[in-house]
């Protein structure tokens, strides 16, 4: 059994969870935030409301793009984009919030004004040790992403002479690394990174693999939504075209009992799970 605790919570991995993402960068691929800060904030947090009245299971709040060829963001306009909207939310829900960012400066503000979990893209390859030192303190929840590089060359590395097996064995890498570095095994989960450090070949080869990464022993995220090898499936170039897509991929990850998935369209998502779990539980009466 699966278990993934943080602070006060302590999660089964029985079902399909889905973590809501609230972008406040200004350069995201997927939902741009408008300029101007008074206008920036009431955008973001009518967008947080909607995650919630759709039943979002956990919000991660992310101010720095990650898309590939992103410029990064300094540490203070990370915390000034973060801190407003973070503190506003804490006040008005008591589901988990997520932070998406690989500074432990950022982090250990955010943890400190209540945020329960942290999203590292990096996989403590940039955060470093004292990222894992803060987890541990907190005792928060912990994202561990398999990437390399990072936005400005990760496209570049996308040699994997074995395939999926690389991609794999560098995640587990980077777990055993956490636990040496003290995170305890249940506060971490694994996302493999579709996406990031991939062609949109080698994404659907991970998730032909799944089970390759369930092997490693701890819970899977999967962040899939919108992502432009969708698109080159396809067709739609527009980010904001690719939600059947991203519906069959929440499809897949249901029946494949994925206990996390990252998503822009957390009520498309809340009903797929809706289906496919009536189809598999036969919660319905039969009619005929």
């Amino acid at each position: 059994m699966k278990i993934w605790r943080f602070k006060s919570v302590s999660w089964v991995c029985d079902q399909t969870r889905v973590m809501g993402i609230i972008n406040l960068s200004q350069d995201s691929f997927s939902e741009p935030q408008k300029s101007g800060s008074g206008l920036r904030v009431r955008n973001v947090i009518e967008r947080a409301c909607q995650c919630l009245t759709e039943g979002a299971d956990i919000l991660d709040l992310g101010a720095e793009s990650t898309r590939p060829g992103a410029d990064p963001v300094p540490f203070e306009v990370e915390r000034d984009r973060l801190l407003p909207i973070l503190r506003l939310l804490r006040k008005e829900t008591k589901i988990p919030i997520s932070i998406d960012t690989t500074k432990p400066a950022v982090a250990e503000i955010c943890l400190s004004e209540g945020a329960d979990i942290i999203n590292d893209v990096s996989g403590l390859n940039d955060s470093g040790r004292d990222m894992a030192d803060l987890v541990r303190a907190f005792e928060a929840g912990y994202v561990l992403m398999h990437r390399r590089g990072g936005p400005k060359t990760m496209q570049q590395l996308t040699d994997y002479p074995c395939g999926v097996e690389d991609m794999v064995a560098e995640l587990n890498a980077n777990y055993l690394r956490a636990l040496e570095w003290g995170i305890p095994r249940e506060q971490i989960v694994l996302d493999p990174g579709i996406g990031f450090a991939k062609t949109g070949g080698q994404n659907l080869e991970i998730l032909r693999a799944l089970e390759k990464i369930e092997a490693l022993g701890r819970p899977v995220l999967l962040g899939y939504s919108r992502k432009s090898f969708i698109g080159g499936i396809t067709g739609r170039s527009d980010a904001g075209e690719r939600e059947f897509g991203t519906a069959a991929l929440t499809a897949y990850a249901v029946m494949k009992k994925i206990p996390l998935i990252r998503v822009h369209n957390v009520g498309a998502a809340k009903d797929v799970i809706s289906m496919i779990q009536a189809i598999q539980e036969e919660k319905y009466v039969r009619s005929f």
